[in-house]
């Protein structure tokens, strides 16, 4: 259930998953049903990046596309570090960027993405595993001090760190019936679909599918679904198409799901070329932030002793959040921001559910699938319960608190 809601893999951090329970305990009773999951009407890019964008853009910040960066290079003086150049390749030169104290340099350090290639129905995506972009520029700056953290950590198994997703565009009016079999929703209706992921339990792959809200896109056209398929397993034969997801073509992953929609095979083929289109894609990466690390592997927000420089994202090291999610790259750039502009504001706070006694009661009791402590059959919290427990908590407060979170 886990690793199939958060793509966690055999070989992932513990840690990682101790911080996910920890920072989402008080969402425990709303992940059956998804109704713990919010989700924006269309697809994140058009619902929170391009809007972010626009706001930018109006307020005159610059963006430049064209310009690649390879690194920032520092001045180190007992504890102070100070940036002082961004070395960047533009039209096929190398150019240096001078930097003063009072410049301020964000780095995104990594990145989940990074690398990830597109296949189409009848290519499927290459398989691209040399450290480019984000995360040779990470390597070039950590380069420079121990305080810049240890990118190796995160980006040079891609073995372990990738899997595959897709997108399966239907055309006509054949797949949707298959779909609202098993959601029971229309998914043309314009309300969720699934409302969350559908994993395939005994699929090879370990595939699982999701349709958010249709239309996704703004200008998706009303007739067509688009959904998002994905593949946890990706070495291994799949039970329709015996090759591994990674081989497969966009028509080829589109068969292999049809097939776990319980469409006939004598039609899977024939649905998958002609009922719908398929984009795979393959990103080496994107698990990498669930990698085993240690303390000082993901480098502070603002370093030790840097007066201009911060890294932001999803490896960027904050207190108590965890990554994989929007609000942990937001957390990032506002203590960025904040610390380096001696901004006199806390950032938000992660919601304090593990030290929040009722949460954790009423998370119990969500966990026991509504069983009362004494049903539980476990010898010496029996005995507790009848001999000692109970008669000592007459007439008190946790008394009170077991009753009201329905644990007596």
């Amino acid at each position: 259930y886990w690793r199939t809601m958060f793509a966690f893999e055999d070989w992932h951090s513990a840690l990682e998953m101790k911080l996910y329970i920890q920072r989402f305990i008080h969402h425990v009773g709303g992940l059956p049903d998804f109704s713990a999951l919010k989700f924006t009407k269309y697809n994140q890019y058009e619902s929170l990046i391009l809007p972010m964008v626009k706001y930018l853009e109006e307020h005159h910040v610059q963006f430049d596309y064209e310009t690649r960066v390879t690194n920032v290079e520092f001045e180190i003086t007992g504890e102070k570090k100070v940036a002082r150049r961004i070395v960047c390749v533009r039209e096929g030169r190398e150019i240096t960027i001078p930097l003063t104290e009072n410049d301020l340099v964000f780095v995104t350090n990594g990145s989940c993405t990074e690398n990830s290639s597109l296949g189409d129905n009848d290519h499927a995506p290459q398989f691209n595993t040399e450290n480019g972009g984000c995360w040779q520029l990470w390597r070039n700056i950590a380069a420079q001090d121990p305080a810049f953290g240890h990118p190796d950590k995160f980006c040079t198994q891609t073995d372990k760190t990738y899997w595959e997703s897709a997108t399966v565009t239907t055309l006509d009016d054949r797949i949707p019936p298959y779909i609202q079999k098993i959601c029971k929703r229309d998914p043309f209706s314009g309300k969720v679909v699934t409302g969350g992921i559908i994993t395939v339990k005994d699929s090879n792959w370990l595939m699982s599918y999701t349709l958010n809200r249709q239309p996704h896109f703004k200008d998706q056209p009303k007739d067509q679904l688009v959904v998002w398929v994905y593949g946890l397993f990706g070495d291994v034969p799949g039970n329709y198409v015996k090759k591994p997801m990674r081989e497969c073509t966009g028509t080829e992953i589109t068969e292999e799901w049809l097939y776990h929609l319980g469409v006939p095979e004598d039609q899977i083929h024939d649905m998958a070329v002609n009922s719908a289109r398929c984009i795979p894609c393959m990103m080496p990466y994107i698990t990498a932030f669930f990698m085993p690390r240690t303390a000082g592997d993901r480098p502070k927000v603002v370093p030790e002793g840097c007066v201009n420089f911060a890294f932001i994202g999803q490896f960027a090291d904050t207190v108590r959040d965890t990554v994989f999610t929007t609000e942990y790259s937001v957390r990032t750039g506002m203590e960025a921001v904040y610390t380096l502009l001696n901004v006199d504001r806390g950032v938000p706070e992660v919601f304090n559910s593990v030290y929040d006694v009722r949460v954790l009661m009423d998370s119990t009791y969500k966990m026991l699938d509504g069983r009362k402590l004494e049903d539980i059959k476990v010898p010496w919290l029996v005995h507790w319960l009848e001999k000692k427990g109970l008669k000592k908590i007459q007439g008190t407060v946790i008394e009170e608190l077991l009753e009201e979170y329905h644990l007596i």
